[in-house]
């Protein structure tokens, strides 16, 4: 299957389908058209259905901020949506992050850990509109933008305030743009501008779940990987947006790594320097690990290989096996004991199988995202958006 799904991944982002092989140009792409076809016409149903009201979207009591894309994964999503849960968190705004929980809560186990000590909830879930009336009936809501609450009994502040803490007052969803039975009120579109959008196809020919036009539907649109990108390619990129939405706002964004840490001790933190001279095989299993592999080599290694497999990829037993032999063609190679570096969603997913490399050192790298100042777009900027969007003044927004 993971020989299937990478077949499939060149042809999505490949330039030129002349420079494919025979079997893949005369055998693989007419049936991956065929299929292509069967999507767009289940889109433009499912699109009907729900413009002609036979299925319905609800609106929840409280803002929705949606983080979401036009193409499969790797582009940012995520870690959006913990920037903007510290956000809202942090100005005394709880939110509820509603997800899928993908390859069993890979996404959900390392944004419980990154928001940890925060008052933020994630609710896991394919229907988000039934998880979020769960939690709602649990903890209770707020709306920030009129002071509407659930909460009617009149009580003492200290006691107020412990509540508010536990009561929802936004909602963020991960991977939402495509999730159309809950209305909301930002829809912020991630692109990744290292691989923007292929071929420009849909599933499965190419890596877009809907048209380019669908761009319209956005309120802010974010290039993700930005610091990997050429100015030059930075203003393609925002022209072929604006093509399609010219008032749509557009920000910047890269991953910075911050350290790595054990997978045998989670607790431990190295820096990013104790990784130079090193030999160093990335192993990951993401939507797009150029930017991943890009960051490993910028830390100053001796020499960086790379093992991908599919997003959401769970290890089996024949992947550490591949691994195994991966490094100890290295070590013998280099006559030095190289060292694992996976992500931490690859950590997230199943950091017991990691463990079977023993004797060789497996790290994770910690990341974060951050915005870029970029013509006039700013860190403050987005966050002054967000707050537009909940209509209240939170410090440090300015």
């Amino acid at each position: 299957m993971e020989k299937v799904r990478a077949v499939v991944k060149e042809i999505a982002y490949a330039e030129n389908h002349a420079k494919l092989s025979p079997l893949k140009r005369s055998g693989i792409i007419p049936v991956l058209s065929f299929a292509s076809s069967l999507y767009t016409l289940a889109l433009s149903l499912r699109h009907s259905l729900y413009r002609f009201g036979l299925l319905r979207n609800h609106r929840l009591a409280v803002p929705v901020i949606s983080v979401g894309n036009l193409t499969w994964g790797g582009n940012g999503k995520t870690p959006m949506v913990e920037f903007i849960a510290r956000f809202l968190a942090d100005s005394g705004i709880p939110p509820l992050i509603l997800t899928r929980g993908y390859a069993g809560g890979d996404e959900a186990r390392m944004l419980e850990r990154h928001l940890f000590g925060r008052p933020a909830k994630i609710g896991v879930g394919a229907n988000r509109a039934a998880v979020a009336a769960s939690y709602f009936e649990r903890y209770g809501y707020f709306d920030p933008r009129s002071g509407t609450s659930n909460q009617s009994l009149c009580l003492d502040q200290k006691v107020e305030s412990h509540l508010k803490l536990e009561k929802i007052g936004a909602v963020i969803l991960d991977d939402g743009m495509q999730h159309w039975s809950l209305q909301r009120d930002l829809e912020i579109v991630m692109v990744n501008g290292l691989t923007l959008w292929g071929n420009c196809q849909l599933l499965p020919l190419g890596p877009l779940r809907e048209p380019l036009t669908a761009l319209k539907r956005a309120d802010v649109a974010v290039i993700h990987n930005a610091d990997l990108v050429s100015e030059q390619n930075l203003k393609d990129i925002e022209h072929m947006i604006r093509e399609v939405k010219e008032s749509l706002p557009i920000f910047f964004t890269r991953m910075t790594p911050s350290h790595f840490f054990e997978v045998a001790n989670i607790n431990s933190k190295l820096p990013l320097g104790a990784l130079s001279n090193t030999i160093i095989l990335c192993v990951s299993a993401i939507g797009s690990a150029n930017a991943f592999v890009t960051a490993m080599e910028k830390i100053g290694a001796s020499y960086v290989d790379r093992l991908d497999f599919s997003d959401h990829h769970v290890f089996q037993a024949r992947d550490v096996e591949m691994i195994r032999r991966r490094l100890e063609e290295l070590e013998d190679k280099f006559d030095s004991q190289p060292i694992v570096v996976v992500t931490e969603k690859d950590y997230d997913r199943d950091s017991e199988t990691l463990k079977h490399l023993h004797p060789f050192k497996v790290l994770a790298l910690c990341s974060e995202l951050q915005t870029i100042s970029h013509i006039g777009c700013t860190k403050n900027g987005f966050k002054k958006l967000l707050t537009e969007v909940l209509r209240v003044k939170l410090p440090g927004a300015n």
